[in-house]
């Protein structure tokens, strides 16, 4: 079944929610749902199955907080989310926290790179509400410090991003633990092949919620592209940043790219941290949490930040490197222009990628602008042409993504 919607409820008032949650929804100001709320919170809250499929910033955490919310305060019973991410986890959590103490329900957030001890310690004091990345929550099961059996109901929370992590096994392993009897929801702003075959093994018929096309960008994002050289793009940059004076943020492929771009902005004196994979899970909290107080104007990150990372008025999101993955895009460029505001985002794009460019085009079913900046010599894309020229340098390069990939999923295998 699939419910399609693209306009916003007047209010939270007649979803199905309790008056008790609707007070303090009132109070958090939270007065017009968005979209994917408006449709999936009156079906959660009547324990069924969900698919949600809504672009990157439109709400989807409240929209199945608020039902879980409901659900444990009136019965017994624990929900268990899982995330991709340890930044998209403790995100999760905050909101959680927002509502879930008025009805003295806790939460855990389980995820590598923090303390076992606090959590084994969070854990004794039975916490109901479960937010964890699979590898680490793993760990848990082997050590048998975390019961499953009383889960009734399971989140998978950007399950494409979960899969694309290589977290396919760690999530099968998860689910055969807890009981058959449960609501399962499932929410992302893609929903590959891949994705649908899980949620056909896992859940019960379904309600598919759709408020937008999968892979559709936020409807205010003013998108730009700049044909530039390798070469060039770190004096392109610099000039495109005395043009912005709000949040930035900048998204490279790999660690070692967003070390020398941070290392470079930091030369110039521009307030920049960095986020990726092989900073320590401190390391990654002081560098967002400066990012949303101001500290740093400019957060430069890999893809581990392309989802998940609720910040407030980010101005400027810009693709130093066009990911590997072209649904990065999406996720990426939807840190900007969050919950109907306005956002802009920039991609750097070389000679030679012009047929990424065009698989953008056909993934967000828009034309993306090609613009130029006065002091750089315009370029044009190399037709496709060229590449069968070269074949030997085009299949070397499709052998070093294949390898990045697989690196890359090992590494997320090891830090959990």
């Amino acid at each position: 079944m699939t419910q399609t919607q693209h306009q916003t409820s007047a209010s939270f008032y007649g979803l199905g929610i309790a008056p008790r949650i609707l007070d303090i929804l009132d109070r958090m100001k939270f007065t017009v749902p968005t979209p994917i709320q408006h449709k999936a919170i009156p079906i959660a809250i009547e324990d069924k199955d969900i698919i949600g499929v809504a672009q990157t910033g439109t709400g989807k955490t409240l929209a199945f907080a608020i039902p879980i919310i409901q659900r444990l305060s009136q019965r017994k019973g624990r929900a268990l989310i899982l995330v991709p991410t340890r930044e998209l986890a403790i995100q999760v959590n905050e909101v959680f926290q927002r509502i879930a103490p008025s009805f003295g329900i806790r939460t855990v957030v389980i995820i590598g790179g923090a303390s076992m001890h606090l959590q084994l310690k969070s854990l004794r004091k039975n916490p109901r509400v479960l937010v964890a990345t699979p590898g680490r929550l793993v760990d848990h099961m082997e050590r048998r410090t975390v019961d499953l059996a009383n889960v009734n109901v399971l989140i998978l929370d950007e399950a494409d991003r979960m899969l694309d992590m290589g977290f396919l096994p760690q999530i099968e392993r998860i689910i055969k633990f807890i009981p058959r009897n449960r609501q399962t929801m499932l929410f992302s702003a893609t929903i590959p092949g891949e994705v649908v075959r899980m949620a056909a093994a896992h859940m019960k018929l379904p309600i598919h919620v759709e408020v937008a096309p999968s892979g559709t960008t936020a409807e205010r994002i003013i998108q730009e592209v700049f044909i530039v050289k390798e070469s060039s793009k770190r004096q392109l940059l610099i000039k495109l940043l005395d043009r912005y004076h709000g949040p930035v943020l900048i998204f490279s492929r790999t660690k070692i790219g967003a070390k020398k771009i941070t290392r470079g902005l930091q030369r110039m004196n521009h307030r920049a941290a960095e986020i990726h994979s092989n900073r320590s899970l401190a390391q990654r909290r002081e560098a967002l949490d400066g990012f949303k107080s101001g500290k740093y104007k400019i957060l430069v990150a890999t893809d581990i930040a392309a989802r998940g990372i609720d910040v407030t008025g980010i101005e400027l999101v810009i693709n130093y490197n066009l990911p590997d993955d072209i649904e990065h895009y999406v996720h990426r460029i939807g840190r900007t222009g969050r919950a109907g505001h306005e956002g802009r985002a920039i991609s750097f794009a070389t000679p030679e990628q012009g047929k990424d460019i065009r698989n953008i085009e056909r993934l967000i079913k828009t034309a993306l602008p090609i613009v130029e900046h006065p002091e750089f010599p315009k370029e044009r894309f190399i037709e496709e042409s060229r590449y069968q020229q070269s074949p030997k340098s085009h299949q070397e390069r499709q052998r070093r993504r294949n390898k990045f990939r697989r690196h890359r999923r090992r590494r997320y295998h090891r830090h959990k």
